[in-house]
This record gives C-alpha cells, sequence and structure tokens, in this order.
C-alpha cells in the first residue's frame, strides 16, 4: 500500500492507495502549529480508516511542509504532486490551476504530463483562500457559507481589486450604494477568477483543483463562464496533491 501526505498551509491531507492506483482511505485536518504532528495524525486517522498497521506503508511527503514529515520515505514538490494527480484523471496536455489557502499556482503539462510552465502568487493572497476568508471576515458571512449565498445571486457585481485591502474598501462602497450581499460575494469569486486569467494565459484544457475550488463550487461556474468552455474536476480536489504523492509512492 502506498501513502501521500500533503502539508499545506491550511489543511493537511493524507491519501492512501493501494496498487491498482484505488483510494483505500483519506483523512484531512487543519494544519495548525505542529507540522510533525499534524501529519502523523492524518495518517493514522487514514491507515485507521482501511484498516491497515503503521508497518509495510511507502510513504511521500509533499506540500511546504513535507520536510517536517520525518517518518516519509521521500519527498516531492506540491507542483510536481498536483501535476501527477491531474494527469493520472485526464492523461494529455493541461492546464492546471491549483488554488490553496496561501497561494495560487499555475501549471502547463505537456501531453506526457512533463511540467513545461508554471507561475505562483507567492507575494499577497489575492486570488486565494486566504483573501476569501479575509473578506468573508470583513462582511461578516461565515467562510463555509459564501459558495451558498454566491449561488443564490442573480448578479454579478464588479469588483475591480485584487488586493484584499482595496477589496474591502470596494465592498464597502457597494454596501453603500445598496448592493445585494449576495451580489457582492458573487463579484468576490469573479475577482479570484479574474487575477487566474491575469497570471498566466489559460490555454488548452483547464483543470480546477484545490481545497479552495473543493469548497467553493461556484469557482468552476465562473471559470467556465470566463473561458467559454468546460473546466475539468478532479474527483477529489482537495486531495489532489496527496494524490499525486503516493502515485509517486509506489515508483
Amino acid at each position: 500500500m502506498f501513502a501521500g501526505i500533503d502539508v499545506g498551509a491550511s489543511a493537511t491531507k493524507c491519501m492512501i492507495i493501494d496498487e491498482g492506483k484505488n483510494e483505500l482511505s483519506s483523512a484531512v485536518k487543519r494544519t495548525g502549529m505542529s507540522l510533525r504532528k499534524v501529519a502523523d495524525e492524518v495518517y493514522k486517522e487514514a491507515l485507521s480508516g482501511a484498516g491497515l498497521e503503521l508497518d509495510g506503508i511507502k510513504v511521500v511527503a509533499t506540500g511546504f511542509g513535507r520536510k517536517n514529515v520525518d517518518f516519509a520515505d521521500s519527498i516531492r514538490t506540491e507542483i510536481s504532486c498536483h501535476c501527477k494527480g491531474c494527469y493520472h484523471h485526464f492523461p494529455r496536455a493541461l492546464t492546471i490551476v491549483d488554488i490553496g489557502g496561501q497561494d495560487t499556482k499555475l501549471i502547463r503539462t505537456n501531453v506526457e504530463g512533463k511540467i513545461i510552465d508554471f507561475k505562483m502568487n507567492r507575494k499577497c493572497a489575492a486570488g486565494t483562500g486566504a483573501f476569501l476568508e479575509e473578506i468573508a471576515r470583513r462582511m461578516d458571512v461565515p467562510l463555509e457559507e459564501m459558495n451558498g449565498i454566491a449561488l443564490s445571486s442573480e448578479r454579478e457585481i464588479e469588483i475591480g481589486s485584487y488586493c484584499t485591502v482595496f477589496t474591502a474598501t470596494e465592498i464597502l462602497s457597494k454596501i453603500r450604494e445598496g448592493e445585494k450581499q449576495e451580489d457582492i460575494v458573487r463579484g468576490v469569486f469573479g475577482s479570484v477568477i479574474k487575477r487566474i486569467q491575469e497570471m498566466n494565459p489559460l490555454i488548452g484544457d483547464v483543470v480546477l483543483t484545490g481545497g479552495v475550488v473543493a469548497h467553493n463550487e461556484i469557482l468552476f461556474d465562473l471559470l467556465e463562464e470566463a473561458l467559454g468552455r468546460e473546466v475539468l474536476k478532479p474527483p477529489k480536489p482537495q486531495f489532489t496533491g496527496a494524490f499525486g504523492a503516493a502515485l509517486y509512492a509506489m515508483m
């Protein structure tokens, strides 16, 4: 059996697969302060879910905290693991958009699944889960309700800013103008899509993945509207990196 552990900035995920590349179990927890501890917890929870013991499992760790997983057999970058996971489901040339809690990655692969280009927004929260979390807090809206609120909108408000601070100011103006909450929230998600499009051209088949899109399905709708074509969705977007790491563990 094989395990992939993805220690992300916001959440830590583990997936265990068998020799047929089928998922046996998975687990996720908020990352918190102790990276080693949370990695151990999700690993043991996934093992328990699969009815397995600690011995005989090959483990690959990925994500920003991968070097803290001292029980892993090897480590891989999150970019390579997301590519591996996406290519398994969609074996062709891809543009992969991974929206994480603290960064967004745009990765292009060739028909063989090799990385030919990638770009990350490391320097600000625009287009990330942290952006949505901060805007939800400032609007006094529970983060987990943002997707449902946006889906009830019948009209998108244009939010021109990517920056969290400027967006908050812009939202205050929209509230003063009497715009509806649901339309503003939809506009905030639209701002995330515009930020992604501004990072790099989204050419060819596009896959949208990551924890943020797993909890906010409206992002698929808005990206498809913006591109005018279908956007591909992996079976469990939040676990794509962990799944890719598990696939590397098989090699």
